[in-house]
């Protein structure tokens, strides 16, 4: 399984790293689709309503998996462990999120939840 890779602004990552904001928001886009749907499901969603028929199809399956979320601040260079925090990968959810934490109201997201922080003695290829 691969790590999941999203940037931040500077806000989002400070919450991110403070333990405030725990998850993440996604527009669903194509892009996003195509990085967080398995391929077999991927081809066919477009909406959100196709891709909400594919979870009723396939509740457990639809969700690609990842072994960690690793948030950065910006694009950082790999050494840079000040604006890099790698979490435990705790699952993908579609539905609207917090706006204190980004999300417009009423807007349905890809959610992706940070499980605990893995600190480099526990996470190896940070």
């Amino acid at each position: 399984m691969k790590d999941l890779r999203a940037s931040l602004k500077t806000k989002w990552f400070e919450m991110t790293k403070a333990k405030i904001k725990r998850e993440d928001y996604r527009e669903i886009t194509p892009y996003w689709i195509s990085r967080l749907i398995e391929k077999e499901f991927a081809w066919g969603c477009k909406t959100i309503e196709d891709i909400q028929h594919a979870l009723y199809a396939c509740p457990n399956g639809v969700f690609k998996k990842f072994n960690a979320n690793i948030m950065t601040l910006g694009y950082p260079k790999s050494g840079d462990k000040k604006r890099i925090i790698k979490y435990k990968h705790d699952g993908i959810e579609i539905r609207t999120g917090n706006p204190d934490w980004g999300a417009e109201p009423g807007k349905v997201y890809f959610v992706i939840k940070h499980g605990e922080e893995l600190t480099p003695k526990t996470a190896i290829n940070y």
